[in-house]
C-alpha cells in the first residue's frame, strides 16, 4: 500500500498542471448512480474555471435525472495512447444545477465565467448559445486524484 501512495505523489499533477490540463482538454466520463445502485457513465464537454467543472448535459438525459435522486458524481478526464503518456484527473463530488434548467440565456451572474469559458473551448465563440435542451452541472470536487505517467520516465 505504501508504495503504491508513493508512487502516487509522484505521478501526481501539480494545481498549475492540473489547471492547464484540464484548460486544454474537451470531453469527460461523467459517472452517476442509478436508484438501484448501478452506475451510469456517460462522455460530455465540459470547462474547468479554477475551482469548479462546469458540465453541460442535456435535461432529459438519464444522468441529469439520476443526479436529481442522487447529486453524487465522479468524472474522469484523461488521455494518452502508449503507457508513458497516460494522465489524468479524477474529480469526485455532489452535483450543483446552476440557471434555469433547461437554460434558455436568462441572467444568471454565476454562469458568467464558465459560460465563456465553455463558449471559447467548444465552440470557438465569445458567447454561449443556448438551444433550451441544456443546462449547468457544476462540480466543486471533494476529491481530485491525478496521474501523469510521463513522470515516471523523467524523475
Amino acid at each position: 500500500m505504501a508504495v503504491t501512495q508513493r508512487r502516487g505523489r509522484r505521478i501526481m499533477m501539480t494545481d498549475e498542471e492540473r489547471d492547464a490540463y484540464l484548460a486544454e482538454q474537451r470531453t469527460c466520463r461523467v459517472a452517476t448512480v442509478g436508484a438501484d445502485g448501478r452506475p451510469h457513465v456517460g462522455a460530455l464537454w465540459f470547462c474547468w474555471d479554477g475551482t469548479s467543472l462546469w458540465l453541460y448535459s442535456i435535461t432529459r438525459s438519464l444522468r441529469w435525472s439520476q443526479l436529481r435522486h442522487d447529486p453524487r458524481l465522479s468524472v474522469v478526464v484523461d488521455d494518452g495512447a502508449e503507457y508513458g503518456e497516460l494522465r489524468g484527473i479524477e474529480l469526485s463530488g455532489e452535483a450543483v444545477f446552476v440557471g434555469e434548467a433547461p437554460r434558455t440565456g436568462e441572467p444568471c451572474p454565476e454562469l458568467a465565467v464558465p459560460e465563456r469559458l465553455f463558449a471559447a473551448k467548444n465552440f470557438g465563440m465569445e458567447t454561449m448559445p443556448h438551444d433550451g435542451r441544456h443546462a449547468w452541472i457544476r462540480l466543486t470536487p471533494d476529491a481530485v486524484t491525478s496521474w501523469d505517467f510521463s513522470k515516471l520516465a523523467n524523475p
